[in-house]
């Protein structure tokens, strides 16, 4: 097969028939990588318990994923322009389902760490792969739906990874959660052998291998960077990924400026378009992944749903995400993307600010709005974000530009969590040590709380010492020794719910003023992204060397 490709503008030969089923495969490959991340969360403390994890295990079997997953997509985006990009897609399926195999066998942290940094591997393949083929298949004209509908797989993920795994763990173990991968990924192979067309760079251009290896060393530093500070301290290793993360985009940026053939032309960043839709899907996923992390653990710690049932709540997120995918559809050929991007990040700053209510007496449905409201901003937003990053990169590039977007997605996802997230445990910490002040709990139980879990831990363990001397109180003969021991045991039971009610209290306290803190980053972003997209829909422009005719040819 062979496809005439052209740089970004109408084609007028006729589009691969099959490219809707195409789409479904792309779509299909997509799920499951980000499903990967959120399943686990729900996963976690099945897994935690099992394998005894300390915080920081738990924190790396997280975090094993992100880093090679982020730090690889430029230069497997490149790699697979220039060779092969459904070669890409299928050998990443293949990295991706070997790697949940391992998973699914691992017996310890180092393991499960191991085979979640294979999946990161497997991932920074398919997902620079997948808009690549998409904006290769796809004509012009019909892009922007298709990138719609491959967003709005994005927000199906999300919601859909906590629904799964919350099914498998009421009947199977947490390997359960690396398994299902295995199938899916099958038969994403085998669509992709069968449906989606061979693609790859008309030139044979050699690839900017030292600009790649540039664009590890910094993307690979920084992500390790916002994970070990945040959650470990900054210390030795933290500085040090922070000072290799600043030289190196400095040397990565002086080597593109100078190159014939950069790996990436970072002179795109001074097109305001194309800068204006990084920053916005950056700040959106800061502020997505951010609430995610602490919406689940409220609605499973604080309201007491257990895994299946958080994740069905998050469904709302899911369908209003494609409603809004569908209203950015018919509104930004007639508005504009400036105006559909703004309103959504308006939106998602709503959602944040609504959040802000969020108390210890609050149920789901104080929680429903803000949800509908940041699926629909979601909707609104991303997909003229990524359509606009994908035009700007010529048919030779698309695996580049793929994993740039990606790479804004992801690091403003980890920032995210680690930014939002180190805030929600400073603050749960400070308001559950006000709430237990003048307390007579226990102090070696006050010291050891570092999450709402381990709170609840430490109540229900109280709990059950109450009940333990309540019965030993029933069953001795000796009627003083009896009436102590009810005495303590009701003091316990007063204490653990106490210490219940100043974990829930503080938990949900930590939520309101997190929120208020991320709809502040999101506000101040939504102006400067405001302020940085252009009200005309100016195409990017072309180096001249970009300017000629390229042809798709087939695959190896």
């Amino acid at each position: 097969m062979r496809l005439v490709m052209n740089e970004p503008v109408e084609r007028t030969d006729h589009p691969y028939a099959r490219r809707w089923w195409a789409l479904l495969v792309l779509c299909l490959s997509l799920l499951i990588i980000v499903m990967a991340n959120t399943a686990l969360t729900v996963a976690a403390p099945d897994m935690t318990r099992d394998l005894g994890l300390s915080s920081a295990d738990l924190q790396w079997v997280i975090d094993g994923y992100t880093v090679p997953y982020a730090a690889l997509m430029l230069l497997l985006g490149a790699i697979g322009d220039k060779y092969s990009r459904r070669g890409a897609l299928v050998l990443g399926l293949v990295v991706f389902g070997g790697g949940a195999v391992a998973g699914y066998l691992a017996d310890s942290s180092t393991a499960v760490i191991a085979a979640r940094a294979v999946m990161g591997v497997g991932a920074a393949l398919i997902m620079p792969a997948t808009l690549s083929l998409l904006a290769a298949t796809f004509p012009r004209a019909e892009r922007a739906k298709a990138i719609t509908l491959w967003t709005a797989t994005a927000g199906l993920a999300i919601a859909a990874g906590p629904v799964v795994a919350g099914a498998l763990l009421r009947d199977h173990g947490w390997s359960s959660t690396f398994l299902i991968n295995v199938p899916i990924a099958a038969v994403a192979i085998i669509g992709a052998l069968v449906l989606v067309p061979p693609s790859k760079a008309g030139h044979h251009d050699r690839i900017d291998c030292v600009g790649g290896l540039l664009s590890v060393i910094w993307t690979g530093s920084l992500i390790y960077m916002i994970i070990e500070g945040p959650h470990f301290g900054w210390g030795t290793k933290a500085v040090t990924a922070a000072v290799v993360a600043g030289v190196g985009l400095v040397a990565f940026v002086a080597w593109e400026l100078r190159h014939p053939r950069p790996i990436l032309d970072v002179r795109r960043f001074t097109n305001r378009r194309f800068a204006g839709s990084n920053l916005a899907v950056a700040l959106f996923f800061l502020a997505v992944f951010g609430a995610f992390y602490y919406l689940t653990q409220h609605l499973q710690f604080v309201l007491g749903y257990d895994a299946l049932e958080t994740g069905v709540r998050m469904l709302p997120l899911a369908g209003a995400v494609f409603v809004g995918s569908a209203l950015t559809g018919w509104l930004t050929p007639r508005v504009g993307m400036k105006y559909t991007v703004t309103a959504g990040m308006v939106g998602g700053t709503t959602a944040l600010a609504l959040l802000t209510r969020v108390d210890v007496s609050s149920t789901y449905t104080d929680f429903l709005a803000p949800l509908i409201i940041l699926g629909l901003a979601i909707g609104l937003a991303l997909s003229p974000c990524t359509d606009a990053i994908m035009g700007a990169f010529p048919e030779s590039e698309l695996g580049v530009g793929g994993a740039v977007n990606d790479t804004s997605l992801e690091l403003g996802g980890s920032l995210g969590i680690a930014i939002l997230g180190s805030l929600l445990a400073t603050s749960y910490g400070d308001h559950l040590t006000d709430a237990t002040a003048g307390s007579k709990l226990p102090a070696s139980a006050l010291a050891t709380q570092d999450s709402v879990g381990a709170g609840y831990a430490v109540a229900q363990g109280i709990g059950d010492k109450a009940h333990q001397l309540a019965a030993q109180a029933a069953q001795t003969s000796d009627a003083q020794q009896a009436a102590q021991l009810k005495q303590q045991a009701t003091q316990l039971a007063s204490g653990a719910r106490q210490m219940a009610d100043a974990v829930g209290s503080s938990f949900s306290d930590a939520v309101a003023h997190t929120s208020l803190v991320g709809a502040v980053i999101l506000g101040i972003g939504t102006v400067l992204v405001a302020v940085l997209l252009p009200r005309r829909e100016a195409a990017v422009a072309k180096a001249p060397e970009e300017e000629r005719e390229l042809v798709d040819s087939a695959a190896g």
